[in-house]
């Protein structure tokens, strides 16, 4: 573990530059994360020097490239507390597993009547794949409503889940309004109405630590662009006994365990799953970067984020003309702060704050009906990763107050 997180700059040569004549603070973490030297260095090395197709050769390069690739799948497994390396299935980012899951154990398991149960702050890919499975079984898709202080109504989740619900599917984080989702709650709550859960761990692997086992989801799915792993390559999580009777996503090389002319016999899992050639180097550097963040500690990357959130959530907030949306409490937040500048779009926010050097996203966030239920169109949205400092807040806290400024001709 190292012994200072607020030391890790040179990692990150990226963060070390003006844009707009500013220096650079990233805060739009939640759409996509930096890479240390460590990840990227990893993935030149695998191609200048260990460059092969996996499970398929017995030359050298093609036994080194194997052994990586099946040791950053161990390393996964680790990071999230799997039982079995067999259950990581290596996929193009969470939202191909999410669609895995949907188009293979939804396609095999939900019929004409039942019930799929997800949340109203779900982004797009936690939403479409159960939406249009239910439009195309003739299944009933329901949402679990949100309280006031925008955390998940556990309450009409209660009412929402039945013994006709199949499957909930709920992020662990929302991607807007940073709210922590009682998971393993929900699971013990579907699982007693007979249902499986699958979890959309994109905003919260990379940012506290994650024990599948303890939280008895049936699948969790995660990206590794999020996390430090390069973009195109992502993880499916699913507990063993269910995968072995799911039917495969694709066909293909690699995923058979015989061929005939009129049949096939597949593979055991996990390459079932995993048909053509994958992302080899991207799996391997995702193993990196899992090397790095537990290197880290997710503990100290939690508290790290705690800590950036306790003290830019509060000057937000007592800002008259901003909204912050999600929990009010710090503590009850992670590092994504979703908020809006009163008479301002959110674009126009993120622009003039990109001339002040911060990096911010704005828009619906995938999350159309969320922001339907928030009553408004698009936000503007700071995330925070454990490499930001404080002296980022403090550049988006100014930034915020010259751009009321600017729009408003020095009025505040």
């Amino acid at each position: 573990m190292v012994n200072n997180i607020n030391d890790l700059s040179a990692d990150f040569p990226i963060l070390d530059q003006q844009v707009n004549g500013e220096r650079l603070a990233y805060l739009d973490n939640a759409a996509t994360a930096q890479k240390p030297k460590q990840v990227v260095d990893s993935l030149v090395h695998f191609y200048e020097h260990d460059n092969a197709n996996v499970h398929r050769g017995v030359h050298t390069l093609a036994e080194r490239a194997t052994t990586q690739y099946e040791e950053a799948r161990k390393k996964v497994q680790h990071f999230i507390n799997a039982a079995d390396n067999r259950e990581i299935i290596f996929t193009k980012g969470c939202t191909d597993g999410l669609n895995l899951v949907a188009s293979t154990y939804g396609e095999q398991n939900i019929h004409d009547g039942d019930e799929i149960v997800i949340s109203i702050m779900e982004h797009h890919s936690n939403l479409i794949p159960w939406q249009q499975l239910a439009i195309k079984k003739h299944a009933k898709l329901k949402y679990i409503e949100l309280t006031t202080d925008g955390t998940l109504d556990m309450a009409d989740a209660r009412q929402k889940i039945t013994d006709k619900t199949k499957i909930v599917a709920v992020a662990h984080v929302s991607n807007v309004l940073g709210t922590v989702n009682p998971l393993k709650e929900l699971a013990r709550l579907a699982h007693q109405h007979g249902a499986i859960i699958v979890g959309d761990g994109a905003q919260s692997v990379p940012h506290m630590p994650v024990d599948v086992q303890d939280l008895d989801v049936d699948f969790y799915a995660f990206s590794s662009h999020k996390m430090m792993g390069p973009t195109g390559i992502g993880v499916l999580y699913g507990k063993a006994d269910l995968l072995r009777e799911m039917p495969p996503y694709q066909y293909g090389g690699e995923m058979i365990s015989a061929v005939y002319r009129d049949r096939t016999e597949f593979a055991d899992i996990p390459f079932k799953f995993e048909a053509g050639t994958q992302n080899i180097a991207g799996a391997i550097a995702l193993g990196t970067a899992v090397d790095y963040l537990e290197k880290v500690g997710m503990d100290q990357v939690a508290a790290k984020e705690q800590e950036l959130v306790d003290y830019v959530l509060p000057q937000l907030e007592a800002i008259p003309y901003v909204t912050v949306y999600g929990p009010q409490d710090p503590q009850q937040h992670t590092g994504v702060i979703a908020f809006n500048m009163a008479g301002l779009h959110p674009h126009d926010v993120a622009t003039a704050l990109d001339a002040e050097g911060v990096a911010v996203r704005a828009g619906h966030h995938c999350a159309q009906p969320l922001m339907a239920a928030l009553g408004v169109a698009a936000t503007t949205r700071a995330s925070f990763y454990f490499y930001n400092t404080k002296k980022d807040a403090d550049q988006l806290i100014n930034a915020i107050k010259a751009t009321k400024e600017f729009f408003n001709g020095g009025t505040i």
